[in-house]
């Protein structure tokens, strides 16, 4: 009898205030510890001592488009108002975990490659091969001023630099052979230097000498995780990713993303099941469906409406703050011009039917229905631990909407305490999901052949 196919389950939160839930650091629930080292260790014991596959953090700049001003992104608490370094915080909760895997979101723009293979390769070596990295192209003309550039790439060509930036990470990540550390003190060899290589890699985009100073890691190196669904983007997976972030609003699809992820892995030349695709939910529990429910209208409730319109003016580029709130999302689809827009986003305005002040309500205005293929918005799901169990991540991984979920926090800490004491043990009675870790490393946590030295 074949095995039963096991679901993965991550954790998913930005090490600051906010993240999909914009309301968050308001709940009454939330500590708001997200400056504390004790606040994130806590969150790891938790989610390590369930088996939880991994916890990764993005990373976002100030919101200051809206208003073209702070008095929004970050008076009222916007995404990316407090944003820790998450390189930093992956390796505080590395320190108090032994099998939890931990990502970090990090940007192929604005870092040089050398220094990105280094801080991956020390911390996956530090953590015994759990570690994973986010790979990103970055978002807007906000973040490139941060990093001294006045105006951002164009969105495909940041992909085409990235492809370059992957090929020589990867090379230094191989310039040391596994072998390659010898640590002979009888002979006093401490390495062989026929086995260590320098990388050379000149380039349109870089150029880099190598070799690096962290030899392989128990896993050989970091897992490549990647979030970007625009067609370039799901390219860019085929080619690169170990796990894919996606985020769709319905079972239909999520199917189709799953599938398309796929084929543009098989269509690199690459097996499909060494690709995990994760799907992000923001599950609400309670002890019977009515108290979920009133959970949820409250999580919605102290969300303000120009929070989330601070964030669609930072991934549009426009400033919404000129439009009156009565104005309906579709009337500013023509203002957008030929800037480039998140595929998410110009669907999301092109078939969007309420209004700027009703942007906290999504779930009861149903937008989940809409069912346009590139519209994204993360599913909030309210039930019972039952209901959660069964009828919406059993079913739908059932339905292959992914191969596992990203567990979306709606506020911290004690959703995570919630899910892993109700949630965790009902997908473990239903032979889904693992009761102890398989392995060691991140790479074994997720199925995956560990890569060998110059695989590229």
């Amino acid at each position: 009898m074949a095995e039963q196919r096991q679901l993965h389950l991550a954790g998913f939160f930005s090490a600051g205030n906010v993240t999909h839930a914009h309301g968050a650091w308001r709940h009454v629930g939330a500590t708001n510890g997200f400056l504390t080292g004790e606040f994130y260790k806590h969150i790891a014991r938790t989610l390590n001592g369930e088996s939880l596959t991994c916890y990764f953090f993005p990373m976002a700049a100030i919101e200051d488009s809206y208003g073209e001003n702070l008095e929004t992104g970050v008076g009222l608490g916007g995404q990316g108002a407090v944003a820790l370094e998450p390189t930093s915080v992956i390796a505080t909760m590395a320190a108090v975990t032994e099998r939890l895997g931990l990502g970090a979101t990090v940007s192929t723009t604005y870092y040089p490659p050398y220094h990105v293979a280094r801080v991956f390769a020390t911390l996956d070596n530090l953590s015994d091969g759990r570690i994973s990295w986010n790979v990103v192209t970055s978002l807007n003309d906000s973040e490139a001023r941060n990093f001294g550039v006045d105006e951002h790439l164009e969105h495909d060509i940041r992909y085409d630099r990235a492809d370059e930036f992957l090929e020589a990470v990867k090379k230094l990540w191989s310039s040391w052979s596994e072998d390659a550390l010898l640590l002979d003190k009888i002979g006093g060899r401490f390495a062989d230097p026929k086995k260590v290589q320098y990388v050379n890699h000149r380039g349109h985009w870089l150029s880099v000498r190598g070799p690096l100073q962290v030899p392989r890691s128990r896993q050989g190196e970091p897992v490549i995780l990647q979030a970007g669904l625009s067609p370039r983007g799901r390219r860019f997976a085929g080619r690169w990713a170990e796990a894919v972030f996606s985020v769709s609003p319905n079972l239909d699809i999520m199917r189709a993303v799953y599938q398309d992820i796929k084929a543009h892995v098989a269509a690199a030349g690459r097996d499909p099941e060494q690709t995990k695709v994760f799907t992000a939910v923001m599950p609400v529990l309670g002890e019977t469906e009515q108290v979920a429910r009133e959970r949820l209208e409250y999580l919605n409730s102290v969300v303000h409406p120009e929070v989330g319109l601070s964030t669609l003016s930072s991934h549009s580029g426009l400033d919404l703050s000129k439009y009156p709130l009565d104005t309906k999302f579709s009337d500013i689809v023509a203002d957008l011009g030929d800037r480039h827009v998140p595929t998410m986003l110009q669907s999301f305005l092109a078939v969007a039917r309420w209004r700027w002040r009703n942007l906290n309500r999504w779930p009861e205005l149903g937008f989940e229905r809409y069912g346009h293929p590139n519209v994204r918005v993360v599913p909030q799901w309210a039930g019972t631990a039952e209901q959660i169990a069964e009828s919406n991540l059993l079913s739908h991984f059932e339905a292959g909407a992914a191969d596992g979920f990203i567990i979306s926090a709606a506020y911290l800490p004690g959703i995570y305490e919630e899910f892993v004491d109700q949630v965790v043990p009902l997908l473990q009675q239903r032979g889904v999901f693992r009761t102890e870790y398989e392995g060691a490393t991140l790479c074994e946590h997720l199925g995956l052949a560990r890569p060998e030295v110059g695989s590229i």
